[in-house]
């Protein structure tokens, strides 16, 4: 009879063979870990979200358009503006307009074009090395290069038709 009553005894209690899994399911700890885990995707949506109106901004591009975009499609919305963000700051941008605008102005002090034969001359050659065009005279003191024009050398003063230096 012991045999019979401990075998009624175990029906019982496998009378739910899912009863461990219910307890699983039912426990604190996944309970406690689900809630951490939705925890950490919030945290990384709303640090994307800002992460993407901070970069809208730097960027040149409308901030709190990108802002609410990246709320509204969460994760979706930041992997969208990854896409078509402008692809340089605006303080590179900016940086890089002055280089050129620089770069630019050098170009136009330096480099002339002959007149004759509209090759690149320096601002200081007295004659083009292509076509022999007189493009400056010499100052007859101190040998500077004038403008054809000029009657008068800035560098040392002496009038240029008669000789004479100019006393101040």
């Amino acid at each position: 009879m012991s045999l019979a009553a401990s075998a009624l005894l175990m029906l019982q209690q496998d009378a739910d063979p899912f009863q461990i899994i219910s307890d699983f399911l039912d426990s604190p700890i996944l309970r406690i870990s689900g809630q951490l885990i939705v925890l950490l995707f919030v945290v990384l949506w709303v640090a994307l979200v800002y992460w993407t109106y901070t970069d809208a901004g730097r960027r040149g591009a409308t901030r709190v358009l990108w802002g609410i975009v990246a709320v509204i499609f969460p994760y979706v919305g930041t992997l969208i503006y990854l896409i078509v963000r402008p692809p340089e700051y605006l303080d590179e941008s900016r940086e890089r307009e002055l280089e050129t605008a620089v770069l630019e102005r050098e170009l136009r002090n330096s480099i002339l074009l002959c007149p004759n034969c509209r090759n690149l001359v320096e601002k200081d050659y007295l004659i083009c090395p292509t076509c022999a065009w007189e493009l400056k005279k010499p100052c007859i003191n101190c040998d500077r290069p004038l403008n054809q024009e000029w009657g008068m050398c800035p560098y040392c003063g002496t009038d240029q038709r008669s000789g004479k230096k100019m006393t101040w």
